[in-house]
């Protein structure tokens, strides 16, 4: 931030020569020279103590460090004032110590005369007041270590990266001038610059390899048919269903054309759901499951009626290809075999690669393994374009989350730190929420999506507007359970609900044995409009903590995972739960609709990722156990053996766009799974990277025409990996 300000400066004297304005100019350079904050330049600052402490000027050191806790140290929270009151101390035993060893006695007695009043009543300094009458003191084994050089020099260290970490909180000085964000702006256009030249000369290269390849080969060339010119508004399965058609030699069947990768890509059928159904015991369901087959079917029949309540978008999606495959075949081509030797434009064709290849650069280059001649693998369903980093946060991230649109990010740590940012097109900071009570969860609103739900650990939950910088309101949810652990916002934007537990661990990090009981707790929906509580929902068998919550598309179904390991189903027009089953052996950490909303998925403490049929309670489809790094608790290790263990707050799995593949967390960053309906459940297509940390909680915007992975991790790096889908 110094450098930025000190550029700043100079390009504004620049301005004002131009101008004219010398007067102007005159009071700028007297005042800078008596900027006290030094332009937040840290060495500076710390060169202005040292020059008080050589001149023996008590006073103006007193001064200087006043100006310093009024200016900045005020503005931190009560759990930094200790280590201030240490570095105020180690300042001043080091202005003594210089005294001692330049032999200038009477400024050290000095010293003790003016701060008797203030440093007798502080222990640190019960002993320092006999200094003065040692005639040895850097011989006494009280005072040795301070007359080291050693001592001096880690005093400085410390209160240099003291002051370094404070200067990059921007809540410690008022609004930040668009003008000190020249510099970044202009490196970021400069870098997007060189990565769109070195993509476009990736991209002649793989049309050069392509060309000699058709050139060297003697392969069969096919004359391009009709239906191509409508191939940007055909999905893969029109695709497949149209070649059908087609009367060609079976001896040779033309694959998908390369350069179809880079055309612009239509809307693509969704796939059926995985059909795999494996049945389970009984004692895996809970009460829910042994009503009279009557109740089952009206259960079924409020799902079905809430889930088809209004019009699913996925299901317009699915008349509208419909509809575009009907007039294409409306009007059949003639089918005429076609002759070899003709020119044109000829498919190329790649091997499947055994495994995907590991995409750990910034482009899209790295992606080229496992292929022939150059060519994208048909088996890779996604490009790695880039990958950006996002370092603001100095611990461990506990949610990532994007708004609706895909503009804002939303990021909390466990310092209780958010973070609201844009990526698109420069990664930017927009603002910074700190607060005194300890923040525990985040939620974007859906209407409008600016506001953003942030629930503490003090029993309250606030409505942020990140767009005026300002609390809307702040609503207290209950004093029994002052732990929001989830908040889900309706999709229609008019209500929200809370899941507020009793107190047993504080924050994320686990730092007392887990309870074998559950923790009690309670589930509430509330209106965003009139700011009151509207209802308590019923949780039974007895009341127990919500971890996770999600909505379906219309905001009819609520799923929810619970610390007793049931998933509980709600109808959200009847306020009731429909049906629970017994998911997990321990906790759901996480659990969301499927793509269809046909299905639940979920993540829980045992390691499994398991596939749940709504439609047939406690009926798994699939089952697949992954790793400790993909389902907590996640553990840092560092050194002399300290170990930092976090259980899972955040999304710990998210979908594409399309519901075909999921993104889960890994030691070192994302893993792509590709759904599959067969064992196992989940095929890993690409590994994302990127991380010296583990990831502990994910994010997928596919608002965008490239989707965007987010991967957070403990060390408060966020990972953007833009993502380019591929047609197979």
């Amino acid at each position: 931030m110094g450098s930025a300000v000190e550029r700043t400066d100079e390009h504004v004297r620049e301005y004002l020569i131009y101008r004219g304005f010398t007067s102007t100019l005159k009071h700028l350079d007297s005042e800078i020279k008596t900027d006290k904050e030094k332009g937040f330049r840290v060495d500076k600052i710390i060169d202005q103590l040292q020059h008080f402490i050589q001149n023996f000027d008590l006073f103006g050191l007193k001064e200087y460090w006043l100006y310093l806790d009024r200016r900045l140290f005020c503005r931190l929270e009560d759990v930094y004032r200790p280590t201030v009151n240490k570095l105020r101390t180690s300042l001043f035993r080091y202005y003594v110590i210089n005294t001692i060893q330049k032999g200038n006695i009477e400024r050290t007695q000095e010293f003790f005369q003016k701060q008797a009043l203030e440093l007798q009543g502080q222990v640190e300094w019960r002993e320092w007041f006999i200094l003065p009458f040692i005639p040895n003191p850097e011989q006494n084994p009280t005072f040795l270590p301070y007359f080291s050089r050693q001592w001096a020099d880690t005093f400085l260290v410390s209160l240099h990266n003291f002051l370094s970490v404070l200067f990059q909180f921007l809540n410690c000085f008022p609004p930040q001038p668009v003008l000190l964000s020249f510099d970044a702006e202009v490196q970021k256009m400069t870098s997007l610059t060189e990565e769109n030249e070195q993509l476009r000369q990736m991209l002649f290269a793989l049309q050069t390899e392509s060309r000699d390849q058709r050139e060297g080969d003697e392969m069969v060339h096919h004359k391009l048919p009709a239906y191509v010119q409508n191939m940007d508004r055909l999905g893969d399965t029109e695709l497949d269903l149209v070649s059908s058609q087609r009367a060609v030699s079976t001896s040779t069947t033309p694959s998908r054309n390369f350069f179809s990768t880079f055309l612009p890509q239509g809307r693509r059928t969704p796939g059926k759901p995985p059909q795999v159904t494996t049945g389970s015991s009984p004692s895996q369901v809970t009460v829910s499951r042994k009503e009279p087959p009557t109740n089952q079917v009206k259960c079924q029949q409020s799902i079905n009626q809430a889930s088809n309540q209004s019009s699913h978008p996925r299901h317009r999606r699915i008349q509208d290809h419909e509809k575009e495959r009907k007039e294409l075949f409306s009007k059949p081509q003639p089918q005429t075999p076609e002759k070899k030797g003709e020119t044109g434009e000829m498919d190329l064709t790649a091997e499947n690669p055994s495994e995907p290849p590991d995409c750990t650069s910034s482009s899209s280059r790295s992606c080229r393994g496992g292929t022939e001649g150059g060519g994208l693998s048909a088996e890779q369903p996604f490009i790695k374009l880039s990958q950006e980093e996002y370092g603001e946060h100095h611990s461990s991230i506990m949610h990532c989350r994007v708004d609706c649109s895909g503009r804002r990010v939303a990021s909390l740590d466990v310092d209780g730190v958010v973070k609201v940012w844009s990526f698109n097109p420069i990664m930017q900071t927009k603002a910074t929420i700190m607060s005194n009570s300890p923040l525990l969860s985040l939620e974007w609103a859906a209407k409008p999506d600016r506001l953003l739900l942030l629930g503490s650990g003090v029993g309250t939950v606030r409505l942020y507007d990140t767009d005026t910088k300002k609390n809307l309101y702040e609503m207290n949810i209950d004093e029994t359970h002052p732990r929001i652990l989830s908040l889900a916002c309706s999709p229609s934007g008019s209500s929200f609900v809370c899941s507020a537990a009793a107190l047993s661990r504080s924050g994320s990090v686990e730092s007392v044995p887990r309870l074998p009981i559950p923790v009690s707790g309670q589930l509430l929906l509330w209106d965003t409009k009139t700011v009151k509580q509207q209802l308590q929902f019923s949780l039974e068998p007895e009341p127990v903590a919500i971890n996770c919550t999600a909505f379906n598309h219309n905001g009819n179904l609520l799923v929810t995972g619970a610390a007793d390991g049931v998933i509980r189903l709600f109808d959200m027009q009847r306020y009731e739960s429909v049906m629970s089953w017994r998911a997990h052996n321990g906790e759901v950490y996480s659990v969301e609709f499927s793509y269809d909303e046909n299905t639940v998925l979920s993540i829980g403490e045992d390691g499994k990722f398991i596939q749940w049929n709504i439609h047939r309670c406690g009926v798994k489809q699939s089952e697949q156990l992954l790793p400790q790094d993909a389902t907590g608790p996640f553990v840092l290790s560092g050194y002399s053996g300290y170990k930092q263990v976090q259980v899972p707050r955040g999304r710990l799995f998210a979908f594409d766009s399309e519901g075909h593949h999921v993104l889960t967390c890994s030691s070192s960053g994302g893993l792509i799974y590709r759904l599959t309906s067969g064992e196992p459940a989940l095929e890993s297509v690409l590994l994302l990277g990127g991380h010296k940390a583990p990831v502990v909680t994910v994010d997928w915007c596919s608002a965008l025409d490239c989707g965007t992975c987010l991967t957070a991790s403990m060390d408060g790096k966020i990972k953007l990996s833009t993502l380019l889908a591929q047609k197979t």
